[in-house]
């Protein structure tokens, strides 16, 4: 048993993280290693400075960190204007500007120049931070030496020939320019004239939520039984809050229980200049029109946590910038992610967003379009609810670990040697898992994260969630998480019936429903045995069950096999013959090794009748759970000795893995529609990929690596796991590091954001894979 380290348990939370030694080959191995890493250098405003340039870089940077390792270093070129106190002394920041001297250009463009480790530069453009001295700015990016991409966060229209020729300019210096609508794209190609080849949309990232209860939100911010509106961010003369608060009056006619929040301080800037002013004239607004109860100001900078719980217990977000031409919004990015429904002024973000009823739009300034949008929106529940999963599945797609794949790709694609992207494993987390399970074992769906108790339990996911537990047990070595092993073990055994068979389908109420004799459950059986036989098997690694349990589970199994030999299911066959193999390793039982000589003799007569030149396959067709079948008959094969298993196990493999892998990319079998024999150019696999089936490759993967450690089966487990991290078709991330669940699958345009129990079970399956390789 290897021995792990740095076990941390937090209140509500179940993490496992595991420190591998580093080889001892000498600090100067280290060193050269780092160095052979490309530096992106990122020049923008940063914290502590609080503006959104500040806030998206940070943002940018730590999604580009937790994403991806050994890929790239990302490093911050701080601008720092003269009369900007902020410090920037910290191992983040390399550099420091200050756009409004030449001298520092010219100082910053020789140190970026001479730094061979920098091989990319990514500018986070805004007007406002480079007006004092433009002409400086643009020699400034004439005279470095390396690639150079440049980030417009805004993209204005209707340009005096100026500032048409500053953006020209801009452009032809980058090697790519990216920006964060298809409306900014539109407009630098049809106004300015760019090369749609040279831009890049990516769309300002957004964070995903674990979502909570909205009543006990309120609850938690003396907020019961009030329907909430909100806005937040940096207060100005911009953000035009006067139009909510003269539509209040009308509001509250119909809703007198309503309560704004005006969550934010004022902008630094503006504070500069005129101190709290504005906000004083917002407070006097209130007074005026008599809206004292129904107004709260949130007057600081607030923690992202705390942000984020006052967007989730918001019935509506208001947002009322009275800037036809501002791009984009950080705030109405975060509004999204919190699936609240939006009222918003046209501004080019919020057409594109909300043009397919994910919101609902008014007039710049229109008070009175603005009262009768949200009363529209806080009389209608359905409504906002529809509203609100169109406005999550849109911003999952834009969630800021989609939004550091789009960059990295950005970087590969501009850099002179192209970057092996290399996906970063999350720490291990259960939390999801001891989310979805109640004292009877795992519930089977969820709602996006909560758990979905009508949908009732399965033995499949049971099963599933045994292996995973026993496989989190092996790394803790904690005597408490036994007790989730118990629990999954004895929801298998109560599935067993009289007849010695396993019943599938429980509702909540613990009672077997109808489906059960509806549907062939010859795989769920097989899966009982792969998890009752694996939990026995860890009898031998120090798993301390019961005795009665144990005779139990051995007296459940030995019942079971006088059953198998009617299987004809062949992933039945299978999982049976895993579970099998692990159980015989504790009894050493000759009867045990005939029933998987059996099994695996049906499995090598269905190979031998569909396979064919071009088809080393068990069926003729490739459906799901396949890469189960030839993993199955080595684990036969260790058991008998039978070289024939061993044989056929590798060809029909390496077959199955020639079928779903790219040189970088794993694409499974989708089922909406399956590989036929025959008319595998004619099959068009879009969306209907499951985690089940990454998972189900990763395993198989790693026991044919053990067998044969040197054909590059353990490069493709790593390829096959960042399809979990957004190495698919949709470049979109499955796994959810804010829950610790995992996504249902990829549809054809977008992931579906529920995190049931087979999807997240199988994600830790599959995470599990790489603890003890």
């Amino acid at each position: 048993m290897r021995s792990y380290i740095d076990i941390k348990k937090k209140v509500n939370t179940r993490t496992f993280k595991k420190e591998k030694p580093e080889l001892k080959k000498g600090i100067n191995t280290l060193n050269k290693r780092s160095k052979s890493i490309p530096k992106v250098l990122l020049i923008a405003t940063y914290p502590p400075k609080e503006c959104g340039i500040a806030t998206y870089t940070f943002d940018l940077k730590k999604a580009l960190e937790n994403q991806f390792e050994d890929s790239f270093i990302i490093k911050i070129c701080a601008l720092k204007t003269t009369n900007d106190i902020h410090d920037y002394k910290n191992e983040n920041v390399e550099l420091t500007l200050n756009p409004d001297s030449l001298e520092s250009f010219t100082t910053i463009a020789n140190k970026i120049n001479t730094n061979k480790d920098i091989e990319m530069v990514m500018i986070q453009h805004e007007f406002g931070l480079f007006h004092n001295n433009e002409g400086g700015f643009l020699n400034f990016l004439k005279s470095l030496n390396k690639p150079i991409i440049i980030a417009f966060h805004t993209v204005l229209p209707n340009p005096n020939k100026d500032l048409e020729k500053n953006v020209k300019n801009l452009v032809s210096i980058a090697k790519a320019v990216t920006v964060m609508t298809k409306s900014s794209a539109d407009l630098l190609i049809h106004t300015y004239g760019v090369n749609p080849n040279k831009i890049e949309i990516i769309s300002h990232g957004t964070h995903l939520v674990k979502h909570q209860d909205k009543s006990l939100l309120k609850e938690k911010y003396n907020l019961s039984n009030r329907k909430v509106i909100s806005t937040f961010g940096f207060l100005g003369p911009g953000k035009n809050i006067e139009t909510t608060l003269n539509a209040l009056p009308d509001i509250i006619k119909e809703h007198p229980e309503i309560h704004f929040l005006i969550v934010g301080k004022t902008h630094p800037n503006l504070f500069d200049q005129q101190g709290d002013t504005y906000m004083h004239s917002l407070q006097k607004m209130v007074d005026e029109l008599k809206l004292t109860d129904h107004v709260q100001f949130v007057n600081k900078f607030v923690p992202l946590p705390e942000l984020l719980e006052y967007l989730q217990l918001s019935d509506c977000y208001v947002f009322t910038s009275n800037d036809p031409n501002q791009a984009v919004s950080g705030t109405f990015s975060y509004a999204v992610s919190c699936g609240c429904p939006i009222v918003s002024t046209p501004i080019p973000h919020a057409k594109e967003v909300l043009r397919e009823e994910n919101g609902l739009l008014f007039d710049f300034g229109d008070s009175k379009q603005l009262a009768i949008k949200v009363n529209c929106l806080l009389n209608n529940d359905g409504l906002r609810q529809h509203m609100k999963m169109k406005g999550l599945h849109a911003s999952s797609a834009t969630s800021w670990e989609n939004a550091a794949i789009l960059h990295a790709l950005v970087f590969s694609k501009q850099l002179k040697k192209p970057l092996k992207l290399k996906y970063k494993k999350p720490e291990i987390n259960i939390n999801h898992l001891l989310n979805m399970t109640t004292d009877v074992g795992i519930i089977q769906f969820s709602n996006i994260n909560t758990p979905n108790i009508e949908s009732g339990y399965t033995l499949d996911d049971n099963a599933r969630a045994l292996i995973a537990a026993c496989e989190y047990y092996k790394l803790s070595q904690n005597p408490t998480d036994v007790k989730l092993i118990r629990k999954y073990v004895n929801f298998i055994l109560k599935c067993q019936r009289d007849n010695c068979l396993f019943l599938n389908y429980v509702d909540k109420d613990k009672k077997f429903t109808n489906q059960n004799n509806e549907v062939n459950l010859e795989d769920s059986n097989g899966r009982a045995i792969w998890a009752l036989g694996y939990t026995y098997y860890l009898m031998e690694e120090g798993l301390d069950l019961d005795i009665t349990l144990l005779q139990n589970i051995k007296c459940t199994i030995n019942q079971f096999n006088i059953k198998i030999q009617h299987f004809k299911s062949p992933r039945a066959l299978a999982f049976a013959i895993k579970g099998l193999y692990y159980f015989n390793l504790k009894m050493d039982d000759k009867k045990i090794t005939e029933f998987i000589n059996d099994a695996a003799n049906k499995l090598v007569e269905l190979y031998d009748f569909h396979s064919e030149k071009d088809w080393n396959w068990f069926e003729p067709y490739l459906t799901y759970a396949n890469s189960v079948l030839p993993e199955s008959l080595l684990y036969a094969w260790k058991s008998t000795g039978d070289l024939r298993f061993k044989k056929i196990a590798k060809k029909s493999f390496d077959f199955l893995i020639s079928k779903i892998f790219t040189d970088d990319s794993i694409r499974v079998i989708s089922n909406q529609s399956w590989l036929i024999k025959g008319f595998e150019e004619k099959t068009v696999q879009v969306g209907g990929e499951q985690p089940i089936d990454v998972a189900y490759t990763i395993l198989a993967l790693k026991e044919f690596n053990n067998i044969f450690p040197f054909e590059g089966y353990d490069d493709k487990m790593e390829t096959a796991f960042s399809w979990f991290l957004g190495n698919n078709q949709l470049k979109q991330i499955l796994y959810n590091p804010c829950t610790g669940g995992c996504h249902d699958g990829l549809e054809e345009k977008n992931v579906n954001l529920n995190q049931g129990a087979e999807s997240t079970v199988s994600y830790l399956l599959a995470r599990f894979a790489f603890e003890n390789i």
